[in-house]
């Protein structure tokens, strides 16, 4: 992956307490460079494993949108990865 000097440099994790469902293990909060930050992208358990989902906002008629996301697949493998990582080496 080419990171076009948007390498991730530092992930915060913040664990969440269990849910009823379970499904929502944290929130990451991702430094870019030490240029761009985005906040509140969940980590969730679902059946296939661990993903993450974007921060989003519920918009005027109940939809949600994302407020940030990766463009490409590929980005995504590389953010999902890294804040996995980062999630299994707090987890101890």
């Amino acid at each position: 992956m080419d990171d076009k000097g948007f390498k991730v440099v530092d992930v915060m994790i913040k664990k969440v307490d269990d849910q009823e469902d379970g499904s929502l293990l944290a929130y990451a909060s991702v430094n870019f460079g030490n240029q761009f930050v985005v906040h509140n992208i969940k980590l969730l358990k679902g059946d296939n494993g661990i993903y993450i989902g974007m921060p989003r906002r519920k918009t005027r008629n109940g939809e949600y949108k994302d407020i940030a996301h990766p463009i490409n697949a590929d980005f995504r493998k590389y953010l999902q990865d890294v804040i996995i990582k980062s999630y299994e080496e707090n987890r101890q």
